[in-house]
C-alpha cells in the first residue's frame, strides 16, 4: 500500500487518468457527429469518421519517445503541466471547427489534443506503478487509476449522445460545444492543482547525468528497453490492446447510431455502459490485483473477450432483449460486456512489460506511448473493413488482436534477458 505522504500525488495521477479518457473518448464519440456534418453517406464514411480518433492517436507515435525524454530531463510535474496546456489548446481548436464548418480544423484539433494525452499517459503510468511499489501492488494502483479513467470514458459518450439527441441526421459540432467547454475547464483547473502539488521525481536525470549530457561525455549504454524481449512484445501488445479498447465501442457507436429505432442517444448510453463496465472491471482488478498475477488476469480476460466478440458476430441482428423499457440488439449488449475484459488489460500489460526494467523504465514508458497509436490505426482499418463487409463482421479484426494478447500473457511476457543490469 502506498505511504500517506504520496497521497496528494496519487490523487493528482487519478485526476489525470480521468482527463485522458474524457478527452480521448470525446474524440471517438465525435465520429457520429462529424460523419453527419462533414461526410454524409460517402462510400468510406465510417472509416473517415474515425479520422479524429486516428489523429488523436497518431500524435502518440509522434510524441511518445520525445515525451519520454521530456519526462527524463524535466520531470513529471513539468511534463504534466505542459500536457494540460496543450490539451486545452487542442480542445479549443476542435471547438472552432464547428463555426468554421471545417473537418480539417477538427482533425487538427484532435491531433493537438493527442499530444496532450500522450504526455499525460507517459506521466501517470510509471508514476502510479512506482507509487504502488511495482509488481502486483503496482498493477493494483494502475487499476485504481484506471477506474478514474473509466469514469471519464463513461461520461464522454453519454454526454455527447444526450447533446445530439435522438436524430443523428441533425447532428453538428456545435451540439458538442458544452462538452468541449467542460473539457477546457477541466484542463484549466488541473493546471492549477498540479502546479500547487508536490510530485515525486524518481526517474528524473541526476545533476551528474545532466552535466555529462551537456558536455557530451555520456557513456553510451549498450542496452535499452528494446533489449528486453518481453518489453518489445509488450509494446506490440499495447498497440493491439488500445486498438481493441477503442475499436470495440467506436465501431459499434457509428453503426448502431445510424439505426433509426436505436439512435445516437440510446447508443451513446450503451457505449457509456461499455466504459462503465471497464470501471467496474478495474475496481474488481484493483481488489484482486495483489492476489492474482498480471499474467493470469490478461490471459483470462483475453480469452473471454474473444468469446464475446464471436457472439457480436454470430448472434443474429434480429435478436433483441428488453432492457430499461427499450428493445436492444443482443450484439450491442455483448459490446458493453467486452468492457469488463478490456478493463484490466492495460495495467496487466504495462506491469508485465515494465517488470525488471529498472533504470530503463522512463525510456520504456515513452516507447510504450508511441505504440498507443494503435488506438487510432486499428479502429480506422476496422471501420474501413466495416465499409466493405459490414460493421459486425469487422470484429474479426478485434479477435485477431485479442489472440496476440493471449499469446503474450501465456508465453511472450517472460523476461528472458535477466542478465542485463538495470540498476
Amino acid at each position: 500500500m502506498a505511504k500517506n505522504k504520496n497521497l496528494p500525488a496519487i490523487i493528482v495521477m487519478f485526476a489525470l487518468f480521468f482527463m485522458i479518457a474524457f478527452v480521448t473518448n470525446f474524440a471517438g464519440s465525435m465520429g457520429v457527429i462529424v460523419k453527419n456534418q462533414f461526410l454524409g453517406d460517402s462510400a468510406s464514411a465510417k472509416a473517415l469518421s474515425q479520422l479524429g480518433s486516428l489523429a488523436n492517436f497518431i500524435a502518440y507515435a509522434c510524441m511518445g519517445i520525445p515525451g519520454g525524454l521530456i519526462l527524463k530531463r524535466k520531470g513529471y510535474k513539468f511534463t504534466a503541466l505542459t500536457a494540460v496546456v496543450v490539451g486545452l489548446v487542442g480542445v479549443a481548436i476542435q471547438w472552432i471547427s464547428g463555426p468554421a464548418q471545417s473537418f480539417l480544423i477538427y482533425v487538427i484539433g484532435a491531433f493537438v489534443a493527442g499530444f496532450s494525452m500522450c504526455m499525460l499517459n507517459i506521466v501517470v503510468n510509471p508514476m502510479l506503478n512506482t507509487l504502488g511499489g511495482g509488481g502486483n501492488t503496482g498493477n493494483r494502483m494502475i487499476q485504481l487509476g484506471g477506474s478514474c479513467n473509466s469514469i471519464g470514458g463513461t461520461i464522454a459518450p453519454i454526454l455527447l449522445g444526450y447533446l445530439v439527441g435522438g436524430n443523428v441526421q441533425t447532428a453538428s459540432v456545435k451540439d458538442a460545444a458544452p462538452a468541449m467547454i467542460i473539457a477546457m475547464a477541466i484542463f484549466a483547473i488541473a493546471f492549477i492543482i498540479i502546479f500547487l502539488t508536490k510530485i515525486p521525481e524518481p526517474h528524473m536525470e541526476t545533476p551528474e547525468e545532466k552535466a555529462a549530457r551537456k558536455a557530451g561525455n555520456q557513456v553510451k549504454d549498450p542496452h535499452s528497453p528494446l533489449s528486453f524481449r518481453h518489453f518489445v512484445l509488450g509494446a506490440i501488445a499495447i498497440f493491439f490492446y488500445v486498438g481493441i479498447e477503442v475499436g470495440i465501442p467506436n465501431t459499434a457507436n457509428v453503426y448502431f447510431s445510424s439505426i433509426d429505432w436505436i439512435g445516437p442517444a440510446l447508443t451513446g448510453t450503451m457505449i457509456g455502459a461499455y466504459w462503465f463496465s471497464m470501471m467496474l472491471g478495474r475496481l474488481a482488478g484493483s481488489a484482486i490485483g495483489g492476489k492474482v498475477s498480471s499474467k493470469t488476469m490478461l490471459s483470462v480476460t483475453s480469452a473471454v473477450a474473444i468469446l464475446f466478440c464471436l457472439c457480436i458476430i454470430f448472434v443474429p441482428e434480429s435478436a433483441k432483449l428488453g432492457l430499461f423499457g427499450k428493445e436492444l440488439p443482443v450484439s450491442l449488449i455483448f459490446v458493453t460486456l467486452c468492457g469488463l475484459c478490456t478493463s484490466v488489460m492495460w495495467g496487466a500489460i504495462f506491469n508485465l512489460a515494465a517488470e525488471g526494467l529498472g533504470k530503463y523504465t522512463a525510456a520504456a514508458s515513452g516507447i510504450f506511448m508511441t505504440l498507443v497509436c494503435g488506438g487510432g490505426i486499428i479502429p480506422f482499418f476496422q471501420n474501413l473493413l466495416a465499409d466493405s463487409v459490414g460493421s459486425l463482421q469487422s470484429y474479426w479484426m478485434t479477435i485477431g488482436c485479442l489472440a496476440f494478447l493471449l499469446y503474450y500473457a501465456l508465453l511472450g511476457s517472460k523476461n528472458v534477458n535477466t542478465d542485463i543490469k538495470v540498476d
